[in-house]
């Protein structure tokens, strides 16, 4: 094995930089559209907390989600953090949640789950004008979501 084929083969380490909260409106059924079953949710608000960003979510945003045949859900977010050095970041966060029929069903009836008894993760991108949080827009992140009745919870990771 070749120095390049060891480098290509390790796998990526994680680092966590923050966690966001984010309280949602109730879901807004556009029912069988042509892409699929559309829902859209809006972003009331919430807050970021962590050891590399720390803020708020401002409300505005939204959760633009398309609800396949197999009943897993394809979500594509949009919102703004205000960063607590008061710098802006948009944020579009695209995903998906994958559950059995039970699972699904109980979350949709506003029910908490386990967090493990589904699958959340979303892929993040960031951007920013301001200097300090360029870092954000420069890394690749992972994000590991729960659904409970009123929000949202994801953990972005790092990938590093």
């Amino acid at each position: 094995m070749t120095d390049l084929d060891t480098f290509l083969s390790t796998s990526p380490r994680l680092r966590f930089a923050f966690m966001v909260k984010v309280k949602v409106a109730p879901m807004i059924d556009l029912g069988v559209t042509s892409v699929g079953h559309r829902r859209v949710i809006d972003i009331l608000g919430g807050e970021v907390s962590g050891p590399r960003l720390s803020g708020e979510i401002l409300p505005g945003g939204a959760d633009w989600q398309v609800v396949r045949p197999d009943g897993a859900i394809q979500v594509e977010a949009r919102y703004t953090i205000r960063a607590a050095s008061g710098g802006l970041v948009y944020v579009r966060n695209d995903g998906v949640r994958v559950a059995s029929p039970e699972i699904l069903a109980a979350l949709g009836r506003g029910e908490v789950v386990a967090p493990a008894s589904y699958y959340f993760r979303t892929s993040p991108r960031f951007e920013t004008a301001d200097p300090a949080l360029t870092w954000m827009q420069d890394a690749v992140f992972i994000g590991v979501a729960t659904r409970a009745p009123t929000g949202v919870a994801i953990g972005f990771h790092e990938v590093l």
